[in-house]
């Protein structure tokens, strides 16, 4: 049985991207890609609550502006140290359990983050941070990554590295002698597939997808697009040449 933990789930966002500036607010179809996120993510069902976590940075009111506009949490924070921001959001949202996703994955399916979520919520004695990041298989910009809300405050209390408060988790995931982590992967190794946005040449294929699935399905999931893509393989092309780790 699943106990009823309050699940909340925080995206974070900024405008000031260094290879794509402003990117989440990019438009498609006359709609922000992080407007498709947050429509996207609002079908997870074990999730309790999305909150936006931006910077208190004054060229982030534009997101302010946008998630106040459609209804969605927003919590400002720290701009250098995102691992601070997310514990004060989850705190502030009184999250018990916490659901990592960025912002420049506008793709993300709610299925996934969905398993991942009650993969956690069933073995929450077992486990403090579950993930599809830890090995190859998801996509990039599929990714996600549940956890304690203990888990979140050691690390904000004990994360020293600069990446480690940047990045918000890699504190959690390095350190297995006092964390237990699972790993959650899939038989097909997708992790070539990149539909994350963090360069023109990512939104240009991003946009076609979009384009292409969402006006006759705008709950479209990760095998819609695999299916598109290898209908129109030319398109994969468009992005492949640029590598990410396997890390959100």
């Amino acid at each position: 049985m699943k106990k009823k933990i309050r699940t909340v789930i925080i995206v974070q966002a900024r405008m000031s991207s260094t290879r794509l500036p402003g990117k989440i607010l990019m438009k498609v179809m006359g709609k922000t890609l992080l407007e498709y996120q947050i429509e996207r993510l609002r079908n997870v069902k074990n999730a309790d609550e999305i909150v936006i976590a931006t910077s208190n940075n004054s060229c982030d009111n534009e997101i302010v502006s946008l998630c106040n506009n459609i209804e969605c949490c927003v919590y400002r924070g720290s701009e250098v140290d995102v691992l601070s921001r997310y514990y004060d959001a989850a705190t502030y949202y009184k999250a018990e359990c916490v659901v990592r996703i960025n912002s420049d994955c506008p793709l993300i399916d709610h299925v996934v983050v969905d398993s991942l979520i009650n993969h956690y919520l069933i073995n929450f004695t077992n486990y403090d941070y579950v993930s599809n990041i830890l090995e190859r298989g998801y996509p990039i910009g599929l990714h996600a990554e549940v956890f304690s809300i203990e888990s979140l405050a050691d690390a904000n209390k004990n994360a020293i590295d600069s990446d480690e408060r940047e990045h918000v988790t890699p504190y959690i995931y390095r350190n297995k002698d006092i964390f237990n982590l699972k790993s959650i992967s899939i038989n097909t190794d997708l992790s070539d597939y990149r539909w994350t946005v963090d360069y023109p040449e990512d939104f240009k294929l991003v946009s076609n997808i979009i384009e292409n699935l969402y006006p006759d399905n705008n709950d479209f999931n990760m095998y819609d697009i695999l299916d598109y893509l290898r209908n129109n393989p030319k398109l994969i092309d468009i992005n492949s040449w640029i590598k990410k780790n396997q890390t959100l």
